[in-house]
């Protein structure tokens, strides 16, 4: 079932949350709503659960004007960032509580009842604990069974708030992969809301990046990550090195004298301010200089970062490090380490004009 937001504003007081949001989501989609703390996403979703109502604007549920329906009309499933379980139910009594409270045409028999929940528990792999309670399930294990939860009810659409923020690292990566896994198979429309990219960008069909309550950009994984469409997006997505300086002649002026090409779209700008992003793994680092671009640092602090090494390297004429991260086996064969010279290549560089807020 698709959904559809047209010109959704919400304030708080004199805070606007959401400012003018139109969204479209396709049915069977898994999109994340993407952003920083307090950019409006949660509000957005709560929204659409009609946990909240706009101050002004449409949302559409297969084409039906949902916006001023009660939470229980518009048939959403909501899975909430701190599992919200019953903690005097066990976890069939859980799953089952949104049948068992539906009214009496539309409530099933006992024994449909059961076989819902014996499946949803089967389907998020938690069947052996029908009889255990939330204090006695791992925090991964009750977010499966709010999940569960919320599907008892055959909802049109799946909203997930920050489903697995509350997790450690290594269960948060178990979920993510279950969860897309779970999706394919039983393809219900569901929104997600995101503050962390990584999970964004292995979970979704669809990514919408929020900032400041507006949509700053929508398109898939790839898209949005390959081509940002603007400082804050290309920021946002992962981790960066920043460098101001100023366009001049279609060329973008960095620390001292460096200079880097800019965008053919930027060769008849005056001069302005402009900001150069390269990302960590696209920094070449050699012994010897192959470009006269090149820049001449020496390194300040090596970290272990799984498959890669960090490593960060104050350059002459600039005034913070430079982040870089190259393979294991290329750090072993350059020998390097704390004190060593190099030269940097930059590779890969976007620049923005503007004095973007990032």
């Amino acid at each position: 079932m698709g959904i559809e937001l047209r010109n959704i504003t919400k304030r708080f007081s004199s805070y606007t949350a959401i400012d003018n949001i139109s969204l479209s989501v396709k049915s069977g989609d898994l999109v994340a709503l993407l952003g920083p703390s307090g950019c409006g996403k949660t509000t957005l979703l709560r929204i659409i659960a009609g946990l909240e109502l706009p101050d002004t604007g449409t949302i559409l549920l297969d084409d039906k004007d949902t916006t001023w329906l009660p939470p229980r009309e518009k048939n959403v499933g909501f899975v909430f960032q701190h599992y919200a379980l019953f903690r005097k139910m066990n976890v069939f009594e859980n799953v089952a509580f949104g049948l068992k409270v539906l009214p009496g045409s539309k409530r099933p028999s006992g024994g449909e009842i059961r076989d819902r929940v014996e499946h949803l528990l089967k389907l998020v792999q938690m069947e052996w604990a029908v009889k255990r309670y939330p204090s006695q399930l791992s925090g991964g294990q009750r977010q499966r069974v709010a999940l569960a939860r919320a599907l008892a009810v055959n909802p049109r659409v799946l909203l997930l708030d920050e489903p697995f923020s509350a997790l450690d690292a290594k269960v948060r990566q178990e979920l993510r992969r279950w969860l897309r896994k779970l999706h394919d198979e039983i393809h219900v429309t569901s929104i997600f809301v995101t503050h962390d990219q990584e999970e964004a960008l292995e979970l979704a069909d669809r990514i919408v990046v929020i900032s400041k309550g507006r949509i700053e950009q929508e398109g898939t994984p790839q898209e949005v990550y390959d081509h940002p469409a603007n400082a804050f997006v290309y920021n946002f997505l992962g981790n960066v090195n920043v460098f101001h300086g100023r366009i001049r002649n279609g060329r973008i002026v960095l620390g001292e004298q460096h200079q880097l090409e800019a965008a053919d779209d930027m060769k008849n700008l005056e001069e302005k301010e402009g900001r150069a992003f390269v990302r960590p793994y696209e920094i070449g680092i050699s012994r010897l200089q192959s470009k006269g671009s090149d820049l001449q640092g020496t390194i300040t602090d090596i970290r272990l970062l799984g498959g890669q090494i960090g490593l960060e390297i104050a350059c002459e004429g600039f005034l913070t490090p430079i982040e870089a991260e190259i393979p294991r086996e290329l750090f072993k064969n350059l020998e390097l380490g704390r004190g060593e010279k190099v030269f940097v290549a930059l590779n890969r560089v976007k620049v923005f004009a503007g004095d973007y807020e990032i």
